[in-house]
């Protein structure tokens, strides 16, 4: 192994050092990392050491066979750290589930589709739906077509002219469904608009403006509604009421955290389930497996107009993990992150390692390798597409920021 970078390097590193062959460093490129190994077509374009006579140690002297289980390595890697990481959460915190047994209130955008708030959701396409976070996750990752709500104690059936993940992407609903809960301060955030407006932990507020709002999704809504623009809050204190003038900034945040529904166990009664060693691993495995799939089906969108304007990069990536700091949540998202990172190297693009694989199964089938120029001209073809992508979702993330896409 010549390089181990953390990061790409055209051009220069922010930082490197080297140890005896190798050299370590860190590029300033934010876009993955590499290892240059001896012998190999690779991001770096070492052609003149490609026009040397292959030695005995490099790379392109191995059997296919070898240089195959080499290409697989870090995605075999990153598919069994994604396991490991959902295996320790569910030994270390467990597991508590909502069971759907409750009404919720929609996203304005779903009201035109025949929802409202206080619907039920029983289930999709004809399948009864055991929880509550099932809403959200199979509304986006299947093709749901068909749902059956209780309404006033009568069941009702919403046929859809569009998936509903379809809807989802679309119109770029980021909460479909919640719970309906009270508006109850947890945390506010220091300098914040709330901070400054005098809201303290353990404030309910129950109305904005003229509108009563008892619950949290309500008062989140009208909030955002009116950035840079001065609101007067109910807000309810020591069994007191009181006026609050606050002003949301430019995104329609104030700075503050609610309570989750878990804070309300008298009104929403979870199912914790514990685990051992063994079980936890059948668990990780089951989780992580069920993750990948998902993650996989709503790849469709990808090639749709909208689908393809929520593309981001590390700016998006950040956005899923919270202001407060929460060890459960940091692993399931960094779980999540190298199951992604395991299928996006696994695609047969040059330049990434499932591109090497292509190639290398194509030597094995033809009993003969692609020439060098080849592999050449195809290495910078997939940089050329990699970086354009790259670029690309930088643009969307920074169109976000600036039209308030993150609030």
């Amino acid at each position: 192994m010549e390089k181990f970078y953390l990061f790409m390097n055209p051009g220069f590193s922010l930082f490197k050092k080297q140890i005896g062959e190798t050299e370590w460093g860190i590029g300033w490129l934010p876009l993955g990392g590499y290892v240059k190994i001896a012998g190999m077509i690779d991001e770096s374009m070492d052609t003149e050491q490609m026009s040397q006579p292959a030695q005995p140690w490099e790379f392109r002297s191995k059997p296919a066979w070898q240089r195959l289980i080499i290409m697989l390595g870090g995605i075999i890697v990153n598919l069994i750290l994604g396991f490991v990481i959902y295996s320790g959460i569910l030994y270390t915190w467990g597991e508590t589930k909502l069971p759907n047994v409750h009404p919720v209130n929609v996203d304005p955008v779903l009201e035109d589709l025949g929802f409202q708030d206080g619907d039920r959701v029983l289930g999709y396409n004809g399948r009864t739906l055991e929880y509550y976070g099932d809403l959200r996750m199979e509304g986006f990752n299947k093709r749901i077509t068909e749902v059956d709500l209780l309404r006033d104690g009568k069941k009702v059936t919403l046929s859809l002219d569009k998936e509903l993940g379809q809807v989802f992407i679309d119109e770029g609903v980021r909460r479909p469904f919640s719970l309906l809960y009270p508006c109850e301060i947890a945390e506010v955030s220091p300098e914040s608009r709330a901070k400054v407006a005098g809201l303290q932990p353990g404030d309910r507020i129950v109305a904005v403006g003229d509108m009563n709002l008892p619950y949290y999704e309500t008062v989140r809504e009208a909030i955002q509604a009116h950035p840079e623009t001065p609101l007067r809050l109910l807000v309810e204190r020591g069994g007191e009421q009181m006026a609050i003038d606050a002003v949301p900034d430019s995104l329609g945040s104030l700075g503050f955290m609610v309570h989750s529904a878990a804070h309300y166990e008298g009104m929403f009664e979870t199912t914790h389930l514990d685990y051992g060693p063994l079980s936890a691993i059948s668990a990780g495995y089951s989780t992580a497996s069920e993750t990948l799939k998902d993650y996989v089906r709503s790849m469709r969108f990808l090639f749709t107009k909208s689908g393809a304007s929520q593309m981001g990069s590390l700016v998006t990536f950040g956005s899923i993990f919270d202001a407060g700091w929460n060890w459960e949540i940091f692993w399931r998202n960094t779980a999540f992150f190298s199951l992604i990172l395991a299928f996006m190297n696994l695609l047969p693009i040059p330049a990434l390692d499932g591109g090497h694989v292509m190639f290398t199964l194509y030597e094995m089938i033809a009993g003969r390798p692609a020439s060098e120029q080849f592999l050449e001209r195809a290495q910078m073809i997939g940089i050329v597409l990699l970086l354009t992508l790259m670029v690309f979702a930088l643009g969307n993330d920074f169109w976000r920021l600036f039209t308030g896409g993150f609030g």
